[in-house]
């Protein structure tokens, strides 16, 4: 009996001892459980952390370049293959070249760009992939299908990835439409070529001004000087015709000026008034008649012997005054014919053909630029076709050199609207 008490007291302590055991290690792993719990807690906030760092970060990327209106693109090296990644360029011709179209083989792309341009691109490309350089930066034009525009890209690229061997192996870059600054960039060569133009003409001004001023000015201070020393009536006579005719030279010089002048400022107002063509022109044509040279006749030659214009007849007047003035100086023999023809398209025609020296062909254009001479050794500052132009444009007309030949004469059409 006591053997038996024994034996059940020892199993009731062996139980408890396992008990206790038991409840010990699940203790521990209760323990063991809320640690790994709470760090796997704080790992996954922190991923969570991380992962909205991300989230912001990749919001902000795409908000700088959707700002920016740049597109994000890779290169695998291997296969050549080109991917966009984000696309926010501006598509102002409302077609761009996107990922639907450019997405593929490199050489796809390329071939979409201007031909100057393609070659010099795919090349800079090669010497990326190969090592030959760190970074790509290329300005190329690319082609706009059906038509014959095109637009303005600029690109950007490096190296993402090397193999083992240090070689590339994916290419990173961006790209972004630059119309704007293109044309902003032509805009200002434009501005500087007219501004050396500009510094060029007063140059040409100043020194063709004092030189055709100087001219008839040392003329009629010469000879005003002498005047009172000559005594016959003839000798004076002829001295006084020459201060005089020194003296028109010298107005008409600063009126031309002043003429352009104003008209390209316009500061002076036109005065539109009814008047008949054809009295107009005979009136001129008499007025010009004296000063041809011997041999030389002036003639008239109209299409209606009376036709009604609606003009500024002194603007008409001056521009026909021009064109018979250089008719009268460069024509040694031959004629001189003033005339028009039949209105056309509510415009009419006015003419001066003459047979003098003629104008070379690659002079025709450049003769009506301000200062501009053919011969320099001829006297005048240059300024009357540019008058007879400039006064022309004010009126809605075009003067132009229809014809001309070396030595054989040449034709000055001056065209105004009836109206």
């Amino acid at each position: 009996m006591t053997i038996l008490l024994l034996y059940t007291a020892q199993q009731s302590l062996l139980s408890d001892i396992i008990i206790w055991v038991m409840m010990v290690l699940i203790m521990g792993v209760f323990v063991f459980l809320v640690f790994w719990q709470n760090r796997k807690g704080k790992e996954l906030k922190n991923e969570l952390e991380q992962l909205d760092k991300l989230n912001k970060h990749n919001v902000q990327n795409e908000f700088v370049l959707k700002a920016m209106k740049i597109a994000t693109w890779h290169m695998v090296v291997e296969t050549q293959e080109v991917m966009y990644d984000n696309d926010f360029r501006e598509r102002s011709n409302d077609w761009i070249a996107d990922a639907s179209v450019t997405n593929g083989k490199i050489d796809r792309g390329v071939g979409m760009l201007v031909e100057q341009d393609a070659q010099r691109v795919a090349q800079s490309l090669r010497d990326l992939c190969s090592g030959k350089i760190e970074e790509y930066h290329e300005e190329y034009r690319v082609c706009i299908p059906g038509t014959e525009r095109f637009y303005w890209e600029e690109s950007y690229a490096t190296v993402a990835e090397r193999g083992i061997d240090g070689m590339a192996t994916l290419i990173v870059g961006t790209s972004k439409r630059i119309d704007d600054r293109k044309n902003m960039e032509s805009a200002l060569v434009d501005a500087r070529y007219r501004a050396e133009e500009s510094d060029r003409l007063k140059t040409a001004f100043l020194a063709n001004m004092s030189h055709e001023i100087r001219t008839p000015l040392n003329a009629i201070v010469g000879f005003t000087s002498v005047l009172p020393d000559v005594q016959e009536q003839e000798e004076r006579k002829a001295l006084l015709d020459l201060i005089h005719e020194n003296t028109q030279k010298l107005l008409r010089i600063v009126d031309d000026v002043v003429t352009i002048s104003k008209i390209e400022a316009g500061n002076e107002e036109m005065d539109m008034s009814t008047f008949d063509l054809p009295t107009l022109l005979t009136d001129l044509s008499a007025q010009y008649a004296p000063k041809a040279k011997p041999g030389v006749v002036l003639t008239t030659s109209f299409a209606l012997q009376a036709l009604e214009i609606t003009s500024d007849m002194n603007r008409v007047g001056e521009t026909v005054k021009h064109l018979l003035s250089n008719a009268v100086k460069f024509t040694q023999a031959g004629s001189v014919v003033l005339g028009f023809d039949e209105p056309h398209d509510g415009r009419v025609d006015i003419y001066v053909r003459d047979t003098g020296i003629g104008i070379a062909t690659e002079y025709q254009d450049k003769i009506f630029e301000s200062f501009f001479k053919v011969d320099e050794f001829i006297p005048g500052a240059g300024l009357g076709l540019s008058t007879c132009r400039t006064m022309a444009y004010s009126l809605g007309g075009t003067v132009v050199c229809t014809q001309s030949k070396i030595g054989e004469g040449s034709t000055f059409t001056f065209e105004i609207p009836l109206k």
